[in-house]
Parts: C-alpha cells; sequence; structure tokens
C-alpha cells in the first residue's frame, strides 16, 4: 500500500486513543484479543488435540478431511486472521486486495508445502512467536509508525510475501511434528492447502463485508487508530504467550 493510499488516515498518530469499542469491527479485535489471551492453543499453533490425532493416524489419500482441515485451520487461526485483516484494512478496491492476498497465499503455500515435503520446520514457539510479530508489524504499518519514525515506507507488497513465508513454515512445523503419514503425503498435502485457501477466502468476505460497512461511517477514521492500536496489542500477547512457551517448555 503506497502512502497516498493511506493520506486520509495517517493523521491518526496525531489523535488519540478515545474509548470507541462499541463498533462490531472493534469488538471482533478484542475478541480475537480475549482469544489469543485465554486460548490453551496460545502456546502452540491452532491445530485442536482431535486434529491432531487424526493427522498422525490417518494414512493414504484423504483429499476431503484434509480439505476440511486446512479450511477449519484458516478460519480458527486468530494470528493468520489478524494478519490478514491488518494486511487489507486500508486497502480500496478488489484489484489492490486480490494482489496482497495473493501474495500472502503465494507466501505461506509454498513454505508450508516444501517444507512439510522436504522435512524442513522451525520451533513452532519461535515461528509463532514471528507470526505473533508480523501482527504487530502489520499495525504500526497502518499507523504510519515508519514513516513517523524513520522517514520512510518499507515495501508493502515484499512484506507481505515474507510474512506469508513466516506464515507458512508455522503450518509445516507443526505438520511435522504431527509426523503426518508420507503415504498419500503430496495429495493430502495439496488438498490441506487448498483448504486453507478457501478458509482464507471465507475469512476475508467475512471481513470485507465488515470494512466495507464500517469505512462508510464517519467515525472510522478515529476508530481505526484505536482498532490497529488493539490489534498490535494482540500480537504482542501472541508473542509474550510464545516466548513463555518456549522457555517453559
Amino acid at each position: 500500500m503506497k502512502f497516498m493510499e493511506r493520506q486520509v488516515i495517517l493523521p491518526l498518530w496525531q489523535g488519540r486513543l478515545r474509548g470507541h469499542v462499541r463498533h462490531p469491527a472493534i469488538l471482533l479485535l478484542l475478541f480475537a484479543a480475549i482469544l489469543a489471551l485465554a486460548s490453551d492453543a496460545a502456546l502452540a499453533h491452532a491445530v485442536t488435540l482431535g486434529d491432531k490425532g487424526y493427522i498422525q493416524e490417518v494414512t493414504g489419500v484423504n483429499i476431503i478431511p484434509f480439505l476440511y482441515l486446512g479450511a477449519k485451520h484458516m478460519v480458527t487461526g486468530y494470528d493468520h486472521i489478524l494478519f490478514l485483516l491488518g494486511v487489507i484494512f486500508f486497502l480500496y478496491g478488489m484489484k489492490n486486495i486480490a494482489i496482497y492476498v495473493s501474495l500472502f497465499a503465494i507466501g505461506h503455500s509454498t513454505t508450508m508445502l516444501a517444507g512439510v515435503w522436504f522435512d524442513f520446520g522451525i520451533n513452532s514457539y519461535v515461528i509463532d512467536a514471528i507470526i505473533g510479530f508480523s501482527v504487530v508489524y502489520k499495525a504500526l504499518d497502518n499507523l504510519g509508525a515508519y514513516q513517523k519514525w524513520f522517514g520512510v515506507q518499507p515495501n508493502t507488497k515484499a512484506a507481505t510475501l515474507i510474512f506469508g513465508f513466516l506464515h507458512g513454515f508455522g503450518l509445516a512445523s507443526k505438520i511435522i511434528e504431527y509426523d503426518i503419514s508420507p503415504d498419500g503425503l503430496l495429495a493430502n498435502l495439496i488438498a490441506f492447502n487448498v483448504g486453507v485457501e478457501v478458509g482464507q477466502l471465507m475469512a476475508l468476505a467475512a471481513i470485507l463485508l465488515v470494512m466495507t460497512h464500517w469505512r462508510a461511517t464517519p467515525s472510522f477514521a478515529r476508530q481505526a487508530y484505536a482498532a490497529n492500536v488493539l490489534m498490535m496489542s494482540a500480537g504482542f500477547a501472541l508473542m509474550g504467550f510464545q516466548i513463555a512457551g518456549y522457555f517453559v517448555a
């Protein structure tokens, strides 16, 4: 996203955080933050114990179950959802949104598939802390922090792709930990990845419905500041849980 695309919103840095938490979009962010703080899954990537058991036990090609698991993972993955929300927060026009979402999809699809196939993963706590940082990074970008602090605007497309790669390693690392069967591995991985993309489109559709309505309200500018501060706080909370989990584990 270029500077001019956010020029109307960037003066938010000169504003102050007010108690505007009545709008559904900000309540959604609050819910995500509370979920991140309260959920046992905050100490590991969002895969339930039942799904973990299934992945460990199943053998052969299982297209439909892995499609479902991929979609479920994305729809319930609050870390992914928060980052996706941050990416499209100030994007207007479906062409721009499609470009950024595609870059994110290319990134996490590449490293998820390659990571599992070549058995290359990163410690789950470390990579999930980095994913939490991606939420913080994007919230600060939305607030214009890098321009204010350093006088430069990082390449937002490159950042989206790079963080997409890192989100994909989060998926790959957890699947590797579950010791997925090599029997039918490629087909199951592709099905899982397609499911992730379907889940991402579902989440994106819901976010865009809320954002379209919200942007039409006169209070969007001042509430956008509060929303991105909440998003940043949720990212820091995720980072803290993962770092704590790393040392405890």
